[in-house]
């Protein structure tokens, strides 16, 4: 017998559908699974497939949290500028909107009528947030008599629910009696500029064109917009926006998950890389610090990327944060807000305790970005695959499915694999870089090469053929073939671990 299993790709999900007898897990983190609704029923259930912890047996936390949003049921049927359309993944066949009714499978995450709960529920948790800080004032008391208040934004590659946080921020302010208007940053860090229209679609028409706001998209090339700041503890000296070295306050939003080299994401990290100079945002990220054993997901003690993205935080002198926990769906299961390192530590704690699962090594894994806006390129599906490299035995195989819509997300981090005739010599000539002379993209060819060296990796996705061809990498047509080509290579078939969401979950290992 066949399990199906959903895999967000796009803006829609793909089916995967691996026989029972070759499941060894399914590794999902606690947080995408509904707290209170039982798990439906499937034939082989009961056999020990290794699922993660549900939310409900996970930790007392998530269990409150559910709580938390229960309580809010009541505006569950609120309309917000928040909602956004339903869309079908660019392989239309194959993919469902993604309010559609999902088949019945072990641990698969809740669909909207499973403990929804509406925008207006989720920006309710955000200000509970904003009303009992962690290690802070209230925002409302920091931004009583200033005048020149940023607040750093995320930018269209992250899911952060922007149109649910900014309207509980906006109240915050207006009850310190703050006039002036709001300069919303958008933390591009080396990604390319948001364009409006992703603004609007990551803020809502409403926000958008709000009097009230001033968006401002950071470019981290023009130098003539940057300044010092200080230096950091590696020697790195710290240059970002004048906007935000300007402000009387500065403020930042975000979200909490694990990231595959700065541990978490949130919190530090809407300074550097968010709004800094390119020069620093390279040194950052350099060969040394990417090799860091500490530099891996979850990891933030002896991590020498986070050092740097702490000191950058207190001298930049950003004064608040407002960071959230999303579930299985993109919505707010939690939100941390006051001091940017102490609030952002406890959402760091919370994540860890739903995120964390066991490895269960296979033969072959299958993992993802999450779906829309993460798996956008191939670039970011990097992240997915690092999840799937903590999972696979060595010299097994890894497919990744990425809708991969804008193609590879980089032209350096393209020619850097596309120029070269092997992982083994691009890993070489990344390791004798010194931390200065770091290049665009580094980073993430540094550590594509480190799975390359270990695993094939093939790719379910819509980006061309060629081009994951050039990267080292095989190209699928679909989830089916790509399994069949992993087969045709370990000889047999192989054991299979499915990781719906690899940008959202830690895989546990040893070290670090």
């Amino acid at each position: 017998m066949n399990r199906i299993i959903k895999l967000p790709y796009g803006k829609g999900f793909l089916d995967a559908e691996i026989p029972e007898e070759r499941l060894a897990a399914i590794l999902r983190p606690a947080a995408a699974q509904p707290a209170t609704a039982p798990q439906p029923a499937t034939a082989g259930a009961a056999r020990a497939v290794s699922e993660t912890p549900t939310l409900s047996t996970a930790a007392q936390p998530a269990a409150e949290s559910s709580a938390r949003q229960e309580e809010l049921s009541a505006a569950e049927h609120a309309s917000s500028d928040a909602t956004q359309p339903n869309a079908t993944a660019a392989r239309s066949a194959e993919a469902q909107p993604a309010a559609a009714p999902r088949p019945a499978a072990v641990g698969a995450p809740p669909t909207v009528s499973e403990a929804a709960h509406s925008a207006a529920a989720q920006t309710e948790l955000v200000r509970r947030a904003l009303q009992n800080p962690i290690g802070s004032p209230r925002l409302r008391d920091l931004a009583r008599n200033k005048e020149n208040i940023v607040l750093i934004a995320s930018d269209h590659t992250r899911p952060v629910p922007s149109s649910v946080i900014l309207p509980a921020v906006l109240e915050e302010l207006e009850l310190a009696g703050y006039r002036g208007v709001l300069t919303v940053l958008i933390a591009t860090g080396f990604h390319r500029p948001t364009t409006r229209e992703e603004l609007i679609y990551k803020f809502g028409p409403r926000l958008a064109d709000d009097p009230r706001l001033r968006f401002v998209v950071h470019e981290s090339g023009k130098s003539e917009d940057m300044m010092c700041a200080g230096v950091l503890p590696s020697g790195i000296p710290l240059r970002i926006s004048r906007l935000a070295a300007e402000a009387d306050l500065l403020l930042a939003e975000g979200f909490i998950e694990p990231h595959f080299f700065a541990g978490f994401s949130g919190g530090r990290k809407s300074v550097l890389p968010g709004i800094a100079d390119r020069t620093t945002v390279l040194a950052n990220h350099c060969s040394k610090f990417i090799a860091h054993p500490c530099s891996r997901t979850g990891v933030l003690e002896g991590n020498p990327i986070h050092r740097d993205m702490v000191r950058a935080a207190e001298l930049a002198d950003l004064a608040f944060i407002v960071n959230v926990v999303l579930d299985g769906e993109k919505r707010v299961a939690d939100a941390f807000a006051g001091h940017f390192n102490e609030a952002h530590l406890a959402g760091c704690r919370s994540v860890s305790r739903l995120a964390g699962v066991e490895a269960v090594p296979a033969d072959i894994v299958i993992s993802t970005n999450g779906g829309y806006p993460l798996d956008q390129n191939i670039y970011q599906a990097v992240k997915g695959m690092t999840a799937a490299e903590a999972a696979c035995r060595p010299g097994g195989v890894i497919i990744m499915v990425s809708a991969c819509s804008d193609g590879h997300g980089g032209q350096s981090f393209y020619e850097t694999f596309a120029q070269q005739p092997s992982a083994e010599a691009i890993m070489e000539r990344f390791l004798a870089t010194e931390q200065n002379d770091t290049v665009p993209d580094q980073w993430e060819s540094q550590i594509l090469c480190r799975i390359l060296l270990k695993y094939r990796v093939i790719m379910v996705t819509d980006a061309p053929r060629d081009m994951v061809r050039a990267m080292h990498m095989e190209w699928a047509p679909d989830i089916a073939e790509a399994l069949r080509m992993a087969d045709r290579w370990l000889g047999g078939k192989g054991s299979v671990s499915v990781i719906p969401d690899g940008v959202s979950v830690i895989v546990k290992r040893s070290g670090c």
